[in-house]
């Protein structure tokens, strides 16, 4: 786990450093920008296929974005069109994440979902997420009458229901931790606090512009950022997450039209303040625009969250505070009203005054409101034409779910 200050020797020892005028420049194999959940699976996959890796992060540590802000749930993988890389990646991604956790005691639980239709006008379109999630090999949902799940959940009040007994949740931060170690067990590298903040694509490679974090922080918008370090990958893995769009705008060389505009939704998540769960399974409605529902989650204590709910958030954050995570994550206590009203469709029970302020978390999407669900974009040179550049864009959910399986398509894809 190097800083940048030591980053340079320690490429030097291994040999890998020349410089020029300026910043040093260094030689590198594979590059993973961003130590979420998404990049540390493909920092180990790749150190499992040989290559000597070298994790860029710009926090002071790893999962501090997406990865952590989330609901922690294993995603059956439902929701998610036929033949998309959401609906493969996450029905793949399920069974390896489920198969990684119990090889290595990471906590988890199968807890099941119950998704739930409230009025009459919502019943067809539980049947059409059922013929979805069998299009998407997910064959072990089971319909059941509003009375089979109220006898499940006594809380609950809905017309019909469907169960997905292989949905559950995880201990993301352990998950995470376990990559890690997994990846610097086989060599790889991580340094800390080090942004990138531009790079250039040509005829001799890939260039990497790389300043510590401290350097972005008092810097004027618009203004260039010198570098401090320039790495030379032979790959590059762009899993930066909330900044993956705001990197590829600054790969000089990169064709603008492969870079797809940003949105971003904000999702907050409220607790139950009553310290006995109403509720032994999640409880999810039918999908929104921009999201899932305001859904019921537990965590491995059995802590009761609602969310998160969608706010599209108007842009007005540059590209280097986006390369920092300075995004609002305050939680307006104020939008608990708008909660009660939507978690009361299935719990009417929910008392006054029981909600209380959670969490919050950022989700880069690749459609904005009134639009249609985006796919996961993976960009290989097949698509752009860049030898050695893989661009992971709009990984939201189900990304935890699919890490793994990203991973793996990655990898697969090289080799």
């Amino acid at each position: 786990m190097l800083p940048l200050r030591r980053l340079s020797g320690a490429c030097r020892r291994r040999g890998l450093a020349r410089f020029a005028a300026g910043a040093p420049r260094e030689a590198a194999d594979a590059v993973v920008v961003g130590a979420g959940a998404v990049g540390l699976a493909v920092a180990r996959a790749l150190a499992m296929a040989g290559r000597e890796v070298l994790v860029v992060e710009s926090a002071s540590s790893f999962g501090t974005g997406t990865s952590s802000r989330n609901s922690e749930v294993i995603h059956a993988g439902i929701y998610y069109p036929p033949r998309s890389l959401k609906a493969s990646l996450c029905v793949r991604g399920k069974e390896m994440l489920y198969k990684y956790c119990a090889e290595r005691d990471i906590p988890h639980k199968r807890l099941s979902k119950l998704i739930v239709a409230t009025g009459a006008a919502e019943t067809a379109k539980l049947d059409m997420l059922l013929e979805s999630a069998k299009g998407n090999g997910v064959d072990d949902l089971q319909v059941m009458e509003g009375s089979q799940a109220m006898e499940m959940e006594p809380e609950l009040r809905c017309l019909k229901a469907l169960l997905s007994p292989s949905t559950g949740i995880v201990d993301s931060h352990s998950f995470m931790l376990s990559l890690l170690a997994d990846a610097e067990n086989l060599g790889s590298t991580i340094s800390y606090n080090t942004a990138v903040v531009s790079g250039h694509l040509g005829n001799e490679g890939i260039e990497l512009h790389i300043s510590e974090s401290r350097e972005l922080e008092n810097h004027s918008v618009g203004s260039r950022v010198p570098p401090q370090i320039v790495l030379l990958p032979k790959l590059l893995i762009n899993s930066a997450g909330l900044s993956a769009l705001p990197l590829a705008k600054r790969l000089h060389g990169l064709d603008q039209a492969f870079v797809p505009p940003a949105y971003y939704a904000r999702g907050c998540y409220f607790t139950l303040s009553q310290t006995k769960s109403p509720f032994s399974h999640l409880i999810y409605p039918l999908p929104e625009d921009g999201g899932i529902g305001v859904h019921v989650t537990l965590d491995l204590h059995g802590l009761v969250r609602f969310g998160p709910d969608v706010e599209w958030l108007d842009g007005g954050i540059d590209d280097m505070s986006c390369f920092l995570n300075g995004f609002d994550y305050s939680v307006n206590p104020t939008r608990c009203s708008g909660f009660y009203s939507v978690i009361r469709k299935y719990f009417p029970n929910l008392k006054d005054g029981s909600l209380e302020p959670g969490y919050s978390g950022i989700r880069p999407k690749l459609s904005g409101p009134g639009q249609g669900p985006s796919d996961f974009v993976i960009q290989g040179e097949d698509v752009h034409g860049i030898p050695g550049l893989v661009n992971l864009f709009g990984i939201e959910s189900p990304g935890l779910t699919s890490s793994l399986a990203i991973a793996e398509y990655i990898v697969s894809s090289l080799y």
